[in-house]
């Protein structure tokens, strides 16, 4: 399905703000993903590193909490990141039941080329948009976001 032409579509189909959304992240989702596989790197990964440079070292389980990644899929991102020498993972002193994880130089570097990288792909994918448009765009996001990541209150008591 090419979902970059729109022409000869129905206008409720073509103006549905849920269909736009969606299509949209998966034109800039590649986009974003074409600059994180120049370092050979996902987004889980990019997850991972972003939180660790951000708060620095601390436990797989937090970064789980953190990122919203499941305790399964971080370990296999931690484990592809170690065998990169990307991170380290060392028993906690505190606690050996759970591993602290930390960015390495070779991580630091990494992940500032994937900064940069990062910055070029959103210039690209937003090109059409002035700075005020951007930051509007972001703004609208979180809103939408921020509400539907709330879990509804039936599904809270279940948790």
């Amino acid at each position: 399905m090419d979902i970059t032409r729109h022409a000869g579509q129905a206008p409720l189909w073509r103006n549905l703000a849920s269909r736009l959304l969606n299509q949209t992240a998966i034109l800039v989702g590649r986009v974003v993903s074409e600059a994180l596989a120049v370092e050979g790197t996902h987004r889980y990964q990019l997850a991972v590193l972003a939180t660790l440079d951000a708060f620095g070292a601390i436990s797989q389980a937090d970064l789980c909490r953190r990122t919203n990644i499941d305790r399964s899929d971080m370990n296999a991102v931690v484990n592809a990141l170690e065998a990169e020498g990307v991170v380290t993972r060392v028993s906690d002193p505190e606690d050996r039941r759970q591993n602290i994880v930390e960015m390495t130089e070779t991580g630091t570097a990494r992940f500032e080329r994937l900064k940069a990288g990062l910055a070029e792909a959103e210039d690209r994918a937003l090109a059409p948009l002035t700075r005020a448009d951007r930051r509007e765009l972001l703004r609208l996001l979180r809103i939408l976001h921020d509400y539907h990541a709330v879990l509804p209150p039936s599904a809270e008591s279940r948790s």
